[in-house]
């Protein structure tokens, strides 16, 4: 098995966790702010992420910070804002126009990396952004939280680009780290910001399913999924890794049958939720049997 084979079906198994994400942050969303929620979940990560590469964490640069943390503002920004996006429109809602980075990626990389994406790259990222129209639609009208989702999908985009940039001339473990530890601060600054100017105290539940919320999306959907796909991408393209994250809300939507909201509902499996998903599927394919085949020419 190939070094990019193996990168893409590592940042597949990621989709899964992420996937999940969806329901269970939107199920808290009312009781912690977003900007409380994510300093607890990215501090957890970054503790954890400390422990884990300790060996590997000697001999940070100054070069290595600096790109870190513009990769952590990307981050920072583009959690921040799905989270409070989540507040106004649907998990779905929010799945689809999170998706929609998997168009923005290829795009963006012509005019800032100069890398033009193959044609069959471009047809698989084509059926998945229909699989995703198919997979969610779009429910209901336009809604703030709908705007917040879509400049998030433009950070997620930049910030798959931005590791692909940078993790070529340097230490893989250092940027992983880097990016969590950078969006930690961020969310800390904020909340200590808001604290400070705000005369009413942010209103926080601290129950069992915050806390799992934070311990399960801090260690699994942040420590493990953000430096499984900062290393990934060091052996794959970014098209490719946005391509494989429209699985995402794939298993968003399929999480989203199982687990209940917090009034005790689920969602229904629809016709076309099952097109949207051979869709996507489809187009992962057609990347993947060209790369194949390029590979025994």
């Amino acid at each position: 098995m190939s070094k990019q084979l193996k990168a893409d079906l590592s940042i597949f198994c990621i989709t899964i966790i992420w996937g999940s994400s969806f329901i269970v942050m939107k199920n808290i969303s009312g009781d912690i702010p977003a900007y409380a929620y994510l300093a607890m979940r990215f501090l957890a990560a970054s503790i954890i992420l400390a422990a884990i590469f300790n060996k590997n964490l000697k001999g940070i640069s100054l070069s290595s910070i600096i790109r870190g943390s513009i990769i952590g503002l990307l981050l920072y920004a583009g959690m921040m804002l799905q989270v409070q996006g989540l507040k106004t429109t649907t998990a779905s809602n929010s799945a689809f126009i999170t998706g929609l980075c998997v168009v923005m990626v290829p795009v963006i990389s012509v005019f800032l990396l100069k890398k033009k994406p193959p044609l069959n790259a471009v047809t698989g990222v084509m059926l998945a952004a229909l699989g995703l129209f198919f997979l969610t639609g779009f429910q209901g009208n336009w809604t703030i939280g709908d705007t917040l989702t879509l400049i998030c999908a433009l950070c997620f985009a930049l910030q798959i680009i931005f590791i692909d940039k940078f993790a070529s001339d340097m230490n893989i473990y250092h940027l992983a780290f880097i990016q969590i530890s950078a969006a930690a601060v961020f969310y800390l600054v904020t909340w200590a910001g808001i604290a400070f100017v705000s005369p009413v105290p942010a209103y926080i539940v601290f129950d069992s399913r915050v806390i799992l919320t934070i311990l399960y999306t801090g260690a699994l959907g942040t420590a493990f999924g953000y430096s499984v796909q900062t290393i990934a991408q060091k052996y794959t393209t970014p098209t490719r890794t946005a391509l494989i994250l429209t699985c995402e809300p794939v298993f968003g939507a399929i999480f989203a049958l199982i687990v209940p909201d917090i009034n005790g509902n689920t969602e229904k499996l629809t016709i076309k939720t099952f097109i949207g998903c051979l869709l996507i599927l489809s187009g992962m394919v057609i990347t993947e049997l060209r790369f194949q085949n390029k590979k025994s020419q």
